[in-house]
């Protein structure tokens, strides 16, 4: 089943920006899970779009003010959400923010 990881952190979580992902990484390819992902540019980087009766607005940034900002993601494919919570747990961001896993449609 794919999975993906939504990797969350309020605006603190910038100064772990250039971390990386330690080994978790390099086990994860090793287990075969992971299918993609990556790393995003801060939300001021952001462009959003909305279509209004026809009309097509652009918003510099995120539409929303939120505290919580998505940092990156991941796409992973495992036999189940147990699974899924184990491989998210390992995930080094998990300790200073937030993953939510979604499966995919």
């Amino acid at each position: 089943m794919k999975y993906m990881l939504l990797i969350c952190g309020d605006e603190t979580s910038a100064e772990h920006a250039q971390d990386g992902c330690g080994g978790w990484s390099a086990e994860m390819i090793e287990r075969g899970v992971i299918v993609g992902g990556g790393g995003l540019h801060p939300p001021t980087d952001a462009t959003t779009v909305r279509v209004r009766d026809d009309a097509v607005l652009l918003t510099d940034g995120p539409f929303a003010e939120t505290k919580e900002q998505m940092g990156g993601f991941c796409l992973i494919d495992c036999a189940d959400l147990d699974e899924a919570i184990e491989i998210a747990a390992k995930h080094p961001a998990a300790t200073y923010g937030t993953i939510e896993i979604r499966p995919m449609l």
